[in-house]
């Protein structure tokens, strides 16, 4: 008997185990069905889970979501792909769902907040650039319990093996999707072996690029840049309203292996109206872009569902298509899900206006 694409899907939500076994096993069954989300020359791909708002973030479920979607790219946050590896769960938090917290950050991460537990780079959702967005202050406790919970995760980063990695990277490929970055933050703090894990983890993904917001610190991304060096992989930094069109040269001059991950939607928010400029300025540097559209500072600096804000999104995706870039188009959905809709339903319609501006 044949089996669709969604029933499959459903199937894997149901069970972890199983669902690893039914998808590393099926391959030949979805193979007349798997998602296509290359058009023209251009991946469109989707960063996962913080995208899919309000809905599970395991790794199978991210699958499922992609699956629905029609799409055959996504960029991974940490969280996911570490929980699926047996990380320990960052302190008071579940890893089950995630969502918008006030600001637009996922998972209940404040925009720009350290990650749950401070200064060790664990798992987090990923975007953000502001204050911890009206959360009541942390208690002594709950300090205790980050400090702890980070020092653990620490000790086990350094000590974990490729292996899940691996069979998570073969699950997707399988499957039909490309898990072509990885994003965890690299901090001062880190230790040298926490910042192999991150590389090694890339790879085992089959990343080519391992994503993070730009450090403010050069010395950071001077370091950061030695270790994409020795490991031969591009490090794409992100940014936020911090964005200037010189924004990444500093750390571009310190390793050829640091790249940039530019948000257009951030850019245009910060005032910048050279996207065009800077996209043919800097193509060969750049490892990926976000696309979402916001407005300009003086027309409120918002999200918007496309079409509706002043990032230019489809000349973007018409000169990547005309001059061939190589690197993806990534869906980053941030505006308010309508009342009626869900985050799968609008990253479909930010799918087809991308489509569509490829055509």
């Amino acid at each position: 008997m044949a089996i669709s694409r969604r029933q499959f899907a459903k199937a894997a939500v149901g069970s972890i185990p199983i669902a690893s076994a039914l998808m590393a096993s099926s391959s030949r069954l979805l193979a007349a069905d798997k998602p296509n989300s290359k058009f023209n020359g251009i991946l469109l791909g989707v960063i996962a889970p913080y995208s899919f708002h309000n809905m599970p973030s395991d790794a199978n479920s991210i699958l499922n979501d992609l699956l629905q979607a029609g799409i055959s790219g996504v960029e991974m946050q940490n969280t996911t792909a570490e929980l699926y590896a047996g990380a320990p769960l960052p302190a008071g938090r579940g890893g089950a769902g995630r969502g918008p917290a006030p600001g637009g950050a996922p998972g209940g991460a404040a925009p720009g907040a350290a990650p749950a537990a401070a200064g060790a780079g664990a798992p987090t959702g990923g975007g953000g650039g502001a204050a911890r967005g009206g959360r009541a202050p942390l208690t002594p406790e709950q300090i205790a319990a980050q400090k702890a919970a980070a020092e653990a995760l620490a000790s086990w980063r350094t000590s974990a093996s490729m292996e899940k990695y691996q069979e998570l990277r073969k699950m997707y490929d399988d499957a039909g999707v490309w898990i072509y970055g990885f994003k965890l933050q690299l901090t001062d703090t880190m230790s040298d072996a926490e910042y192999d894990y991150a590389f090694n983890v890339a790879k085992a993904l089959g990343a080519n690029q391992l994503t993070m917001e730009i450090p403010a610190d050069s010395a950071v991304t001077k370091r950061i840049g030695d270790f994409a060096t020795k490991h031969k992989l591009m490090v794409g930094y992100h940014e936020h309203t911090q964005a200037t069109p010189t924004l990444w040269d500093e750390a571009m001059a310190q390793s050829p292996y640091n790249g940039i991950n530019i948000d257009f939607g951030h850019y245009v928010q910060s005032g910048n109206r050279d996207s065009i400029a800077f996209l043919q300025k800097n193509h060969a540097r750049i490892t990926s872009v976000h696309l979402k559209d916001m407005s300009l500072p003086e027309n409120g600096a918002q999200n918007h569902p496309w079409g509706q804000g002043d990032t230019p999104i489809k000349e973007i995706l018409a000169l990547m298509k005309k001059e061939k870039y190589p690197f993806p188009a990534t869906i980053e959905l941030e505006y308010a899900v309508p009342d009626g809709s869900d985050s799968e339903k609008e990253v479909i319609k930010c799918l087809q206006y991308s489509k569509d501006a490829l055509a």
